[in-house]
């Protein structure tokens, strides 16, 4: 598969659902219409990260999402090449996939809003989950 930035049709990356681009401000990302997983273009998450109320783009279940963390074979939705495992490092708690050539970052329902709102506590829930 060809990566076309310009594309966007894009099929969820965990259960092969549509995705529907939606945006905040000059930020668009796309979510799935059966998951509520995330997806996200290079640099996209930093960017609504910062921006206020930027986890409203978030409304999946965080309990939904986890389910969605046993998937093992992640193609990204841009270039189809399998997609790495990672985890946030400073919230080690939260496991996402990303792109090896650069193009993006999938999360599952409800950890784009544990990401934005980094606290005391999730240093005690990356004790309890571990690293990836």
């Amino acid at each position: 598969m060809d990566y076309n930035p310009d594309a966007h049709s894009i099929e969820c990356p965990k259960c092969g659902h549509g995705m529907d681009e939606i945006t905040y401000g000059d930020v668009t990302i796309d979510r799935c219409s059966n998951c509520q997983g995330l997806w996200f273009d290079a640099g996209e998450a930093e960017r609504l990260k910062d921006k206020w109320m930027g986890h409203a783009l978030d409304t999946g279940r965080a309990d939904e999402g986890k389910k969605w963390d046993a998937v093992d074979d992640v193609a990204c939705p841009r270039c189809g090449l399998d997609m790495e495992k990672s985890s946030d490092p400073n919230q080690t708690h939260i496991w996402y996939e990303v792109c090896p050539d650069e193009h993006g970052v999938f999360m599952d329902a409800g950890e784009f809003t544990d990401f934005k709102h980094e606290t005391l506590a999730d240093w005690f829930r990356g004790l309890i989950k571990g690293k990836r």
